[in-house]
């Protein structure tokens, strides 16, 4: 059982949307987020990573930038610029990057879910970045960034959302990225009834994005006791069958002391390697490796890729295990230093680029792992490794937030 419902979102004006929403607050460094919101004193990014307003000395998880998000969250609201929902409402908000497009549901769902399982997870979250978000909600009394949820698509949720999206939406506008952002409200009762009905029927929801927002709004939820609206957290959810995944890639800095001839001679062992390769992979347990001015495909050779466990079968699992620990000594790739993940939506040029500055020594392009992977390993109550999505276009912060 699924439970969902609707809620008073707190929204920008719609010719102001545009200047307002913006990325999630954890796809960029701080000084990305101080030049994307020069000159823009609407940007979320005042809210979300209110450090840009402070001293670049100043450490960002300091009291005093907590503070500073509070009062330019406080001035958008003051100004009229965000402006909240009278009555509980539910929100469908279309995204379109190129060619993809995308149709979910912005709601509240159950923390108690969450903690029970219903809501499932596929990653470890850090103790560190959950009480960054748990600051923030507080301080805030709103939590303003959505958590992004799949379900398994049904048919009837798919044809009244096709329906009601043919009508006037109530915001619409292409960020400067090139991604057109686009949502209806959703008020009447028996839509409103229709829609926690449906998801009442589901087995579960899945996270794709947002592991720590969804822990930090569970333990804001322990520390209030359920009071007020904290016994729910905001979400956008889409159907399975309508997400883009685009793979994590990695940089390492080194090669362990090995020379490249010898490191492909050991590679040699675990795949079926391709001197004349392309840099991005066409299947599952293929991988691009860039070193030398030039790309190899990889392909796992089928002993190491026949495990059973669905985690096992990943390729970040088959190459962290076979490759990275012990060819590059990387052990815990969550903490070493001498690797770095480059989001796929950065393409493999980026590797290229990154290789070539000789600040690293090589790279590997993966395949994206697919959406029915990622679900059944929470169905399997696994936990799928570090870096294994990356899914695109991102949730823009600020198109709905939750008063708590």
């Amino acid at each position: 059982m699924a439970t969902i419902r609707p809620f008073r979102a707190l929204r920008p004006r719609p010719e102001l949307a545009a200047r307002i929403c913006e990325l999630p607050y954890d796809v960029m460094s701080s000084e990305e987020a101080r030049q994307m919101a020069a000159g823009n004193p609407l940007s979320f990014l005042h809210v979300s990573k209110p450090e840009i307003d402070l001293s670049p000395s100043i450490d960002p998880y300091d009291p005093r930038v907590y503070a500073k998000g509070k009062e330019s969250f406080q001035k958008l609201i003051a100004d009229g610029a965000l402006k909240q929902d009278s009555a509980p409402s539910f929100y469908l908000y279309r995204q379109i990057m190129g060619r993809h497009s995308q149709l979910g549901l912005a709601a509240v769902a159950s923390c108690e879910e969450y903690l029970s399982g219903a809501i499932k997870k596929h990653e470890l979250t850090r103790i560190d970045k959950e009480d960054d978000r748990v600051r923030h909600i507080e301080i805030l009394n709103s939590q303003t960034g959505p958590v992004f949820l799949i379900y398994r698509a049904v048919r009837e949720l798919d044809d009244l959302f096709a329906r009601k999206s043919g009508a006037k939406p109530a915001i619409d506008f292409t960020a400067a990225d090139g991604v057109r952002h686009t949502s209806w409200v959703l008020s009447e009762p028996g839509d409103i009834s229709f829609i926690e009905t449906a998801f009442s029927r589901m087995s579960a929801l899945y996270i794709a994005d947002g592991h720590h927002r969804s822990a930090a709004a569970a333990r804001v939820f322990h520390s209030r006791k359920g009071a007020d609206e904290s016994s729910r957290f905001l979400a956008v959810i889409f159907p399975h069958d309508q997400m883009q995944v685009l793979p994590y890639n990695s940089v390492l800095n080194d090669l362990n002391s090995l020379a490249p001839e010898a490191l492909l001679q050991q590679l040699d062992s675990i795949f079926v390697i391709h001197d004349n390769g392309k840099p991005n992979p066409s299947r599952k347990h293929e991988l691009g490796f860039y070193i030398d001015g030039h790309w190899r495909t990889l392909t796992f050779r089928p002993a190491f890729a026949a495990a059973k466990d669905p985690v096992e079968r990943l390729d970040v699992t088959l190459l962290q295990k076979y490759v990275l620990a012990p060819l590059f000594g990387i052990d815990d790739p969550r903490t070493s230093k001498r690797i770095s993940f480059v989001g796929g939506i950065r393409g493999t040029a980026e590797l290229e680029k990154l290789v070539q500055s000789r600040e690293y020594a090589c790279a590997f392009s993966m395949f994206p792992t697919s959406v029915e992977d990622l679900m059944s390993i929470a169905d399997a109550g696994g936990i799928m490794p570090p870096k294994s999505t990356w899914f695109e276009p991102k949730l823009r912060d600020a198109m709905f937030c939750h008063m708590l």
